[in-house]
């Protein structure tokens, strides 16, 4: 194993050696993956200059996995990495009017003999599966994003294929290509300290697809003639694999049902942030959540208790799929609803360059929670790299240390990340168990080339009870990004 891990130390020795050129990047990445443009868009007279001011904006990136398992079963550790590249055009802006084209590609590499691509895990955004299954190609090539939008005010709206950043629905770029989305977006800061997004989305396009599909469908034989119709549909992390093509279709749904979203954030009072977001699947499923958000500041530090609650409303989705995101709802006290509820609070302290964020979260007792577009429920409580809480009944405790953070994506001092979690599940469900979570990460930055950023990531997972049933696991990630 030391082996394994000994070009992390390598490379991660070579990359903190200072660069010669000192440059101010085009564009760079936040610890979260979501991107920062620094070039501003130019205000031009011309169709014609509409295109020739606009921007590109590159970036190359390498990611690598390890996964150690503590068992005897053979082809468990193993390797994969991946290559990717992509290309960004933002145009300029012509009376209102902007438009942006984004290409994506990955290539994977991976011992296919040793490992099937059905257990890549959270490895699995490195190529499609569905490609890859049906046709042996490790590579992936999209156009996730083609859009247009006008802006009049401080209001904007976008339509076509886009990233959408709101409490529900993330980019979520920490592989090689982001989530995104097709559909309508008006986003708008024109009411007094308020910012609002509302969303109308068609279909959704998963960081390992290809093509754009169902918000909330999960594929079978009925869905595709091909290989795995499963990965053609939303099988993400959070999907109810119960909502299949035929179980809507048979219950008189629609397989195609958009995603409509809402988020807006109040600062209207003094230290007090107000957060409000919810979605709507039309007869299945919607959302609401709300959460508070409160500063004392301290002088040399501050305090930042918030909370947090989530109620969902099954309007068809459970007498379909039932209550578990599984689709065997053992244990469960209603097994055909999906009216669930959370809470959650934090405390968090900020003093100098460092936070400390102690969070607990709680899925009530009645059924899963439904968020397959990669917004978490327990995002800034108790989410940990690769741990996602949707299952009922169970509790989680966080505590986070985290030093260097600021909102330009550029850590030249280097970003540190910490956290130790204990998750309390319902041995009575299928998919639950009691484990701790140990994480630390570092992003860093050259200092004087700050285009190139590495990140290395460490999880420990140790289950503390059904010890001779479950498997303890590292999971190790070294990333390498280029802007230009």
């Amino acid at each position: 194993m030391l082996k394994k891990y000994a070009f992390l130390s390598i490379a991660c020795g070579f990359l903190s050696t200072p660069a010669l050129i000192a440059e101010t990047p085009k564009s760079a990445i936040k610890s979260n993956g979501q991107m920062i443009y620094f070039e501003k868009q130019k205000d031009v007279n011309s169709i014609k200059d509409m295109f020739k001011e606009g921007n590109f904006y590159g970036r190359l990136r390498n990611n690598n996995f390890y996964f150690w398992y503590d068992d005897s079963k053979p082809n468990k550790d193993f390797l994969v990495s991946g290559v990717g590249a992509s290309l960004v055009y933002k145009s300029a802006n012509y009376n209102g009017f902007d438009f942006t084209i984004g290409s994506y590609g990955t290539y994977a590499f991976f011992n296919d003999s040793a490992e099937t691509v059905s257990n890549l895990g959270g490895r699995k955004d490195l190529l499609s599966r569905f490609d890859y299954v049906n046709t042996g190609s490790k590579s992936l090539y999209t156009f996730a994003q083609a859009n247009i939008s006008y802006k009049y005010s401080k209001t904007k709206l976008i339509l076509g294929r886009q990233i959408v950043e709101t409490f529900y629905t993330k980019s979520n770029d920490t592989k090689m290509i982001p989530n995104t989305f097709e559909g309508i977006v008006l986003e708008s800061k024109d009411l007094q300290d308020t910012k609002v997004k509302l969303a109308y989305l068609t279909k959704q396009k998963l960081r390992d697809h290809k093509n754009f599909h169902s918000v909330l469908m999960y594929g079978d034989a009925n869905a595709s003639s091909a290989q795995s119709p499963q990965y053609t549909g939303n099988d993400d992390s959070g999907m109810h694999q119960g909502l299949t093509y035929t179980a809507l279709r048979d219950a008189g749904k629609s397989t195609t049902a958009p995603l409509i979203v809402l988020d807006a954030q109040n600062n209207s009072i003094e230290n007090l942030q107000i957060n409000f977001a919810g979605y709507i699947v039309p007869e299945l499923l919607s959302q609401a959540m709300g959460e508070l958000n409160y500063k004392i500041d301290m002088g040399t530090f501050s305090i930042n208790p918030g909370v947090r609650y989530i109620q969902q409303f099954d309007n068809g989705a459970g007498a379909v799929g039932g209550a578990a995101l599984d689709g065997t709802p053992t244990g469960y006290k209603d097994a055909n609803s999906l009216d669930a509820q959370m809470i959650a609070a934090k405390v968090v302290t900020k003093f100098d360059d460092y936070k400390i964020n102690l969070g607990y979260s709680n899925i009530l007792d009645k059924a899963d929670l439904v968020t397959p577009w990669r917004g978490f429920p327990t995002a800034g409580y108790t989410r940990s790299m690769a741990i996602y809480n949707w299952t009922a009944n169970t509790k989680s405790y966080r505590i986070e240390l985290v030093k260097g953070d600021n909102k330009t994506g550029v850590y030249k001092d280097g970003f540190i990340q910490t956290s130790i979690l204990y998750v309390n599940g319902d041995h009575a469900k299928t998919s639950s168990d009691d484990y701790m979570y140990y994480y630390a990460g570092y992003v860093k930055n050259l200092e004087n080339y700050p285009e190139f950023q590495y990140r290395v990531r460490f999880g420990y997972k140790q289950y503390i009870q059904d010890a001779d049933a479950q498997t303890d696991s590292i999971d190790s990630r070294l990333e390498f990004n280029y802007t230009f």
